[in-house]
């Protein structure tokens, strides 16, 4: 069964579009500048060239500037394991989805999110919850990789495929970010198939 063909972007939504992206680059790269508590909206708002006012048409907050930066994440991996369909059993097509992941991820710029995240203990909630984004997109990619699978299974298999990325991370940021990332996950990959 084929999706409908999307609708061409109309030029309001491309608009609304290059405006939330706008947004968000500039306040992330303030936060990374300054630090997430030092930026204010009204720096984002003149720096992205809009009014405070239009800043809330967009976003409710400077936390929704860094939940629109994790999304990208979460989207990345979607694609990700949609496209490692070849790779076998679910298991492995997540394990390759992740080491997607890592090839298309800037690694300076997650280091310098990582640092960002750690200033503050709401910061560093916000990361753990973002770990069950990134358990949900599997979730969803798997559901529609195997539909006729059981959806426990799936589930399982999410919350439990995402560990080693998530151990590799950990580890990765400890050492701040001395070594490439990808011989992190290689790493924990191997334990997950030892331990498992």
């Amino acid at each position: 069964m084929h999706d409908a063909p999307s609708k061409p972007e109309g030029l309001r939504e491309r608009k609304r579009r290059l405006t939330f992206q706008r947004i968000a680059d500039v306040g992330m790269k303030s936060f990374l500048a300054k630090g997430y508590q030092e930026t204010t909206l009204d720096e984002i708002a003149a720096a992205a060239g809009i009014s405070r006012r239009t800043f809330f048409y967009y976003f409710k907050s400077k936390n929704e500037i860094l939940l629109a930066h994790q999304r990208g994440y979460i989207e990345a991996l979607k694609t990700s394991v949609l496209e490692s369909a070849s790779a076998g059993r679910p298991l492995e097509i997540v394990h390759q989805a992740l080491r997607k992941l890592i090839e298309r991820v800037q690694t300076s710029q997650l280091l310098a999110v990582a640092r960002l995240l750690r200033q503050s203990d709401a910061l560093r909630v916000r990361t753990r919850s973002d770990y069950l984004g990134l358990e949900q997109a599997v979730y969803e990619s798997l559901c529609e990789l195997f539909p006729a699978m059981d959806r426990d299974e799936l589930r399982l298999i999410s919350m439990i495929s995402v560990s080693p990325l998530r151990l590799a991370v950990n580890k990765w940021l400890q050492e701040d970010g001395q070594h490439p990332l990808m011989g992190y996950l290689e790493d924990a990959l191997r334990k997950f198939r030892t331990a498992v």
